[in-house]
């Protein structure tokens, strides 16, 4: 079954684009320094998302194990910092290369994989990174249980706050990677990644080089991971192991799948629902306690999500936005 594709320019996308742009340039001016930290924290885990999009999504990889991705972008930037005195801005790009490069050979030994298989490998990359971290070999770069404290940025303009600042530097991230996947998606490469995901055999026999185009694309697809998690230790300032254990991917994929996992926009309101849908359970819970607690009304949520709008959020947009159209012509 051919799945869906990206969208191609239109004079609507664009539109629609640059609202989303200016509203989020202007959204630090209009909420407090703690929901713009709430809203950074998104972002970092929606650029994640879109790492595991173009993997799972586009390309038909299974993953539930980028939380080991994400912990290796956190601690690259966090090592650098620390022990080579890299400014942060430099040890995001380091962290993204290494990031890429881990992600890459670990895409060399999945190629046996497929499927269940996959996923079963990704997720014991996820059980076990924690604990390697924790490793007592490995404590010197990487602070062991105690881990690493890492001090937010300067703000690049003396008006803002740190928080305002390192928000435009995640956004301006994000969009800037939501442009390059578009154009990537739209390349014969990404063309090719996607004939992967909808037919292997047919790929294989148009001479598409499938080890080469699976492996780049679970490296592109941790090195968002690990900007994402470089910015999002920049956020909280603080690294340790415990913090990226298997509910890390667990949250990965549950906000792909319910902003859109074949979708770009869609990771923006899986990291939204990640950060912000916790909270709105607390507040309902104190609001009615005769309710289960918290957790059991974010799952209520969740599962309420993936059977009325099983394409996602996005998806869910893009439909009614066509309704709508059809409406008005009609």
């Amino acid at each position: 079954m051919t799945m869906k594709r990206p969208n191609p320019i239109t004079p609507g996308l664009l539109i629609g684009f640059a609202i989303a742009v200016a509203f989020g340039i202007a959204l630090p001016h209009f909420v407090s320094d703690f929901v713009t930290y709430q809203f950074t924290l998104a972002l970092a885990w929606a650029i994640a998302m879109l790492g595991l999009n173009v993997l799972t999504g586009y390309n038909g990889q299974f993953s539930i194990g980028h939380s080991a991705f994400f912990a290796a972008g956190a601690y690259s930037a966090a090592i650098f910092i620390e022990h080579f005195g890299w400014g942060p801005y430099e040890a995001i790009v380091g962290a993204a290369l290494i990031s890429f490069v881990f992600g890459f050979l670990f895409g060399l030994p999945a190629l046996r994989l497929e499927g269940l298989y996959l996923a079963l490998a990704t997720f014991a990359l996820a059980v076990a990174t924690p604990q390697l971290l924790k490793f007592d070999a490995f404590e010197h770069w990487t602070g062991g249980v105690q881990g690493i404290f890492v001090p937010k940025p300067e703000p690049i303009v003396s008006t803002l706050s740190a928080d305002q600042s390192l928000y435009y530097v995640t956004f301006f991230i994000i969009v800037f990677l939501m442009i390059i996947t578009w154009c990537l998606l739209h390349s014969r490469s990404g063309r090719a990644m996607m004939a992967i995901r909808d037919n292997p055999i047919a790929a294989k026999t148009m001479g598409i080089n499938m080890p080469l185009v699976k492996t780049t694309t679970f490296g592109i697809s941790a090195m968002y991971a690990g900007i994402g998690g470089a910015l999002f230790t920049y956020a909280s300032e603080f690294v340790s192991p415990d913090a990226f254990n298997f509910f890390v991917a667990v949250y990965i994929l549950v906000g792909s799948v319910v902003g859109g996992i074949v979708s770009i926009p869609g990771a923006i309101f899986g990291g939204l629902f990640i950060v912000f849908m916790p909270n709105i359970a607390q507040d309902i819970r104190l609001a009615y306690e005769w309710l289960p607690p918290p957790w059991a009304i974010f799952g209520v949520f969740l599962i309420l999500i993936i059977y009325f709008v099983p394409f996602g959020v996005w998806g869910a947009l893009e439909r009614l936005i066509g309704w709508t159209k059809r409406k008005i012509s009609g």
